[in-house]
């Protein structure tokens, strides 16, 4: 496997980068390596919906744009975050499920509107602030996602669902550093993010998350907890409120913990068990995105 460098090795001197910048220190210190790194950098910021949040992250971006002296836009993306990330959300949970929605949003929102954006703007690559790396296989050249070398801020995860084209042009200048690094580059450089909070996950969703699923028309009613033999063991106030193999926090004891096994959202119960239960022979998954692979005639 061949590793491409994390400050954009496959990148040609000079190449230019649209960089996705979420008004936070990850985005703007990557703006800076690049920078030092020979390339013009556009940064972009995509526009998912209309909070005060969101002004703030603009506002903050465009102040990163002008102390570092690069060009900074806002690509319009509200209706495409609609559609690939909060209405599956709002679905999924629908059927009981527990969606991951930052993941989907990465290939199906963020990147896509970084990849029009730099094709608009004439960049060659795009980047963004994730703590990850990119590599290629070396026998049939295939694009993977790898960890950060910081495994307490690999977000590597978050990238698996990229496609070999949107690999193909990422960068990602912060995959060999650590938190601590990008915030003392930040200080240095006089960047007033430099001790801005970290992002939390859901960033549609204000408050209460249930809140906002009622609010989309989820019911979320009570009721029976079961064991595997369908036998009652008391009640949860909404299938919203857990997620298969949840341990705590369910409700309900006995002389050894409970886990959740189960969600049925055609009949509201919420199926626990013992550990023993949780084991299990198989898995059903869809939707696979296959990185890492060698070809059967190789």
């Amino acid at each position: 496997m061949r590793t491409v460098g994390s400050k954009g090795g496959f990148m040609q001197a000079g190449a230019s980068v649209a960089l996705g910048m979420s008004g936070g220190v990850d985005s703007a210190v990557s703006a800076a390596l690049l920078l030092r790194a020979g390339c013009r950098v556009l940064g972009v910021t995509c526009r998912f919906h209309d909070d005060e949040a969101s002004v703030q992250a603009e506002a903050d971006a465009a102040a990163v744009c002008a102390l570092l002296g690069i060009p900074h836009v806002v690509c319009e993306s509200a209706a495409s975050f609609e559609r690939c990330v909060v209405q599956p959300f709002v679905d999924a949970y629908a059927q009981g499920l527990t969606p991951s929605p930052c993941v989907s949003c990465n290939a199906c929102c963020k990147m896509p509107s970084l990849l029009e954006a730099a094709s608009e703007h004439g960049c060659d690559n795009v980047a963004t602030g994730h703590y990850a790396r990119i590599a290629s296989l070396t026998r049939n050249g295939r694009f993977v996602v790898k960890t950060a070398l910081d495994a307490r801020k690999d977000q590597s995860y978050m990238l698996s669902l990229l496609s070999q084209e949107q690999l193909s042009r990422l960068v990602l200048p912060l995959g060999a550093m650590t938190k601590t690094d990008v915030r003392l580059i930040a200080a240095d450089l006089g960047l007033h993010v430099a001790e801005k909070p970290e992002s939390q996950d859901n960033c549609f969703v204000e408050g209460d998350y249930r809140d906002f699923l009622r609010e989309r028309g989820v019911r979320d009613e009570p009721g029976d907890i079961v064991d595997r033999t369908g036998a009652v063991l008391g009640r949860h106030g909404g299938l919203a409120n857990y997620t298969v193999g949840q341990r705590k926090g369910i409700g309900i004891a006995a002389e050894e913990p409970y886990y959740v096994v189960e969600k049925r959202a055609g009949t509201g119960q919420l199926v626990v068990g013992f550990a023993e239960d949780t084991l299990i022979r198989a898995v059903r998954v869809r939707a696979m995105n296959w990185q890492a692979f060698e070809s059967l005639d190789e």
